[in-house]
């Protein structure tokens, strides 16, 4: 019996610029909890920080999980729901590189809107 090996890790040159083989952004996952109150608040955070704290002097910026953790999405099902939050005039607590860059992309958000804590940048919005 031959052996048959693949080798997908070495592809020729030309198929490794292809975008075929670049991961997708709709597979990044962010959490999204939808708080229902008088003014709806959409809490967003990229899924590797949730439960996490950062300090930086005397500022701390804790990602609990009461509060950020809601369903699992993809990037373009984030951006739905950022789209259709903001028309209903929502407040945004965004927190992640990923998600801040997504907010930025939709103008929900402008750079000088962008606070930092250890290098994790955050920001309110509200609308």
């Amino acid at each position: 019996m031959e052996k048959l090996e693949l080798n997908l890790f070495c592809l020729p040159k030309e198929e490794q610029n292809n975008n075929f083989y670049k991961p997708s952004l709709s597979l990044i996952s962010m959490f999204v909890n939808i708080i229902k109150s008088y003014r709806d608040v959409v809490a967003i955070c990229d899924k590797e920080l949730l439960g996490k704290k950062f300090e930086q002097d005397k500022f701390q910026l804790h990602i609990k999980e009461n509060f950020y953790k809601g369903e699992e999405k993809s990037e373009q099902e984030v951006e739905q729901i950022i789209r259709h939050m903001f028309q209903e005039d929502a407040t945004f607590n965004i927190v992640g590189k990923k998600s801040i860059a997504l907010a930025l992309k939709l103008q929900i958000i402008s750079q000088e809107s962008i606070k930092e804590i250890n290098n994790i940048p955050y920001s309110l919005v509200l609308v």
